[in-house]
């Protein structure tokens, strides 16, 4: 579902926005680290607090990511993770990224369809 040219603008993107929906109603979000492996999606939770309730209910989620007038919104199915394995190398990988922040939450999103929001 994600083939090269998508995963190529999401991880360049200027821009990323994570919208969720749950028990603290609709969020919108700025999304700053994002890493791609296996087709699933992984964000970090440093910063999230509505979020971090509405992930954890389990409900889908949207991600948009987008430079200039080329972009991709993602729906997706979302695991939230606090410990584990996975929670482990996100927690190594930010440490080296951003010593500085705390890292809550492993966010996993499984993409269910992928729509195309450029222009042109």
């Amino acid at each position: 579902m994600l083939n090269q040219k998508i995963i190529s603008i999401l991880l360049s993107a200027e821009a990323k926005a994570l919208a969720t929906t749950g028990p603290q109603g609709l969020n919108v979000v700025p999304v700053s680290t994002i890493k791609i492996k296996n087709g699933q999606i992984f964000l970090v939770d440093y910063f999230f607090h509505k979020t971090r309730a509405n992930l954890q209910s389990g409900d889908s989620v949207v991600l948009t990511a987008w430079s200039g007038l080329k972009g991709f919104q993602i729906k997706a199915t979302v695991e939230y993770i606090t410990e584990g394995q996975i929670f482990d190398e996100t927690v190594a990988w930010i440490a080296k990224l951003h010593p500085d922040r705390t890292v809550h939450g492993t966010v996993i999103l499984t993409p269910t369809n992928v729509y195309d929001i450029g222009i042109g």
